[in-house]
């Protein structure tokens, strides 16, 4: 039996892609990916007072597909439309908040902590995303030559600012700080892992106040990441990145939170980790380290596996 055919629909963004590629391989369908472009000034307006029309947004090569998966503001219109225009039965899955009525979703796939409610909405604790334990266990040794092979790693998983948190130099030198006194009182080497929205300034500065005793990984490298992941003792995220913090409660190992001060309420990313918290999956980032266990983590495959049902 052929695999059903997918087409994704983002907005470009790592976490975004993470999560729309990440359902599509668990549900082991054929995909393509395009980025979404709204044309003109409907880029300025809100989805439900968009009109369901191919007009809206740039065209796709769309020529077969069974299932769109889409994330992101801008997406939630080009599913719509291409659902609705298609000539054969196709299912439509939104991840996150549409804004407009759920019921031009087959499944919406919404965090907990958004407090969503539908009967064709699924929850999710945390974002789901692409990692596998597969990757994570087969890229260990990727970052071991260049390690201390006689210390204990501690990862530090830096995301970057947003309109709620504000990546100051005086700000995360507070962050580094910790993390520093951490390393020494416990003798572990730190490995420190960008993400694609971290900033050149922070990046130097983490090069130049960790030194040559621990590594700084300077560019976007997935296999430093999942590397990172598996070799860790510890890790440690900035609290700015739902997906980061869901991606490492994939390994089961100790999750702290970096807090940034925030410069607006930032009530969902609290909720969020207040669950976390709740199922012993975090904890705040203090002077201290500790090993503790939880049930690890794969909404993505939970996920997949009730669509999975429903489609069949």
């Amino acid at each position: 039996m052929s695999k059903l055919k997918g087409i994704l629909l983002t907005e470009g963004m790592h976490g975004m892609i993470s999560q729309v590629e990440g359902l599509a391989k668990a549900l082991d369908i054929d995909f393509t990916h395009h980025k979404v472009e709204l044309n003109s000034f409907w880029k300025l307006i809100p989805p439900k007072f968009t009109p369901i029309s191919n007009l809206t947004f740039n065209s796709f090569d769309t020529k077969d597909f069974d299932i769109i998966i889409s994330c992101g503001r801008k997406s939630v219109i080009p599913s719509i439309c291409l659902k609705k225009n298609s000539k054969k039965k196709v299912y439509n899955i939104h991840i996150q908040d549409p804004k407009v009525s759920l019921k031009n979703f087959d499944f919406i796939i919404a965090p907990e902590h958004d407090g969503l409610t539908g009967e064709n909405v699924i929850l999710s604790k945390g974002s789901i995303h692409y990692l596998t334990n597969e990757e994570i266990i087969n890229n260990r040794e990727y970052l071991s030559e260049r390690l201390n092979k006689d210390k204990e790693y501690l990862s530090l998983i830096i995301g970057g600012p947003n309109k709620y948190y504000d990546y100051s130099e005086h700000n995360i030198k507070k962050v580094f700080d910790k993390v520093k006194k951490i390393l020494e009182k416990n003798n572990l080497q730190a490995i420190i892992i960008p993400s694609m929205r971290t900033p050149k300034k922070v990046i130097d500065l983490s090069e130049t106040y960790f030194g040559q005793d621990h590594l700084v990984i300077k560019d976007i490298d997935k296999k430093a990441y999942l590397s990172c992941l598996s070799l860790a003792k510890y890790i440690v995220v900035t609290c700015d990145s739902t997906s980061m913090i869901s991606e490492a409660a994939l390994t089961g190992k100790p999750i702290y939170i970096a807090e940034i001060p925030a410069k607006i309420n930032d009530y969902r990313f609290r909720r969020f980790r207040d669950l976390f918290a709740k199922l012993n999956i975090v904890k705040n980032l203090d002077e201290k380290v500790e090993i503790w266990n939880y049930e690890i983590l794969d909404e993505t495959n939970r996920i997949s596996k009730e669509i999975k049902k429903k489609i069949s």
